[in-house]
């Protein structure tokens, strides 16, 4: 976009339209050059920025990857020294199994025992209730 500089008529009068003319010219093309020259030096930074950003998250990438390897293998380290511990569990507790099915029989026999007894309390307390209400 060209400089349009609008100078004082005095200034026309005195100089001439002749040299004016080549001034504002003149202020045209420095314009011209300060601006290609500035946006050449802007694409440069913002090239070199690009490049230190790629490579800054490149190596963030990197060790981000190294730290997750490490926490792996520490987990895979814990894990296999837990392995052998939980193999002694099931060897210990293997008869737990079979004590709470044990259990579970035995509850469900109580409970049969228990509604019996319940059934047989309510069948008294009709007859009675009935035996009351004919006697009225």
């Amino acid at each position: 976009m060209p400089v349009t500089a609008k100078l004082s008529q005095a200034f026309y009068d005195r100089l001439g339209q002749q040299v004016a003319g080549e001034m504002v010219d003149w202020f045209n093309q420095v314009d011209t050059a300060y601006r290609s020259d500035l946006r050449e030096l802007s694409e440069l930074n913002f090239a070199r920025f690009d490049a230190k950003l790629g490579q800054r998250f490149a190596e963030s990438s990197l060790a981000l990857e190294r730290r997750l390897t490490e926490f792996s293998r520490g987990l895979d380290q814990r894990f296999a020294g837990l392995d052998p511990r939980f193999a002694g569990l099931d060897q210990r507790f293997g008869g737990l199994e079979r004590e709470i099915a044990k259990l579970a029989v035995d509850l469900k026999d109580q409970l049969i025992v228990q509604t019996r007894w319940m059934i047989g309390i309510w069948v008294v307390v009709l007859v009675a209730v009935i035996g009351l209400w004919i006697r009225r």
